[in-house]
């Protein structure tokens, strides 16, 4: 049975509505505001089930407010997604059905890369192999500037990478459609795409940034954790928790 929603679960839903995905620091500040105007005790450790209340009503309209990681920082995230639809159809409201092909190809990209990451170059070259209406390169940019708007990639010089919502929301779909292709983080579990790659060949785990930087932090010699091999990486610092993130 369903837990009943006060008014601040409600705002709390609304806000998740119009943002999407939210950074955790930024949901908290969230949970803190809707429970005050709602007169409702504020125990930021009840987040979760805070949450959990909201995910048990949304069930029978196939939505929910998972967490996730984003890859570069290792930052926690809240997102409201479709559990209805697992692939890119979801997206069919919002883009055209070459674009989604575009999307498509340009998942195919990211997860054969070794970098988790995709460049213009060839995301426009894989224009050219659409089988829908072909898109002009002008148009294929446009896209690219629209999907990285939408919160589904992101951008850095030229390179595209997946964005944290996502992962989060296209984890089902990019599990089934890459089961042989790709592989978990050994510390966290999670999809790993940004991420260092252990080189023994017998090996070859993965383990994201943030992960390694926390796993080797004060350890003398950084060995691998599955295979003892040396890790010949170089070590991130650990990041400080700051008082808000964008949201990737």
């Amino acid at each position: 049975m369903s837990r009943q929603m006060r008014d601040s679960h409600r705002r709390f839903l609304q806000t998740m509505m119009v943002h999407g995905i939210v950074h955790e620091k930024e949901a908290r500040t969230i949970h803190r505001s809707c429970c005050e105007s709602d007169n409702t005790q504020y125990v930021p450790e009840k987040l979760d089930e805070f949450i959990d209340t909201i995910n048990s009503n949304l069930q029978p309209m196939f939505m929910q407010i998972r967490k996730g990681m984003a890859e570069d920082s290792g930052d926690q995230h809240y997102a409201l997604v479709n559990t209805a639809e697992t692939d890119v159809t979801r997206m069919s409201s919002d883009y055209a059905d070459n674009e989604l092909e575009l999307f498509r190809k340009t998942i195919d990209l990211i997860v054969a890369s070794d970098t988790g990451m995709a460049s213009s170059t060839d995301i426009l070259n894989s224009a050219d192999t659409l089988t829908s209406k072909k898109l002009k390169k002008s148009d294929t940019q446009n896209l690219l500037n629209r999907l990285v708007h939408d919160k589904w990639l992101n951008e850095t010089f030229g390179e595209y990478t997946l964005s944290t919502r996502c992962i989060i929301e296209m984890e089902p779909y990019i599990r089934a459609m890459y089961q042989d292709q790709i592989k978990t983080c050994h510390i966290c579990h999670s999809l790993a795409f940004q991420c260092q790659i252990c080189e023994n060949p017998i090996c070859g785990i993965k383990i994201h940034n943030p992960c390694v930087a926390r796993y080797f932090n004060g350890r003398a010699e950084p060995r691998c954790p599955a295979c003892d091999d040396f890790w010949p990486h170089e070590i991130p610092e650990v990041r400080r928790p700051q008082s808000r993130a964008k949201s990737r």
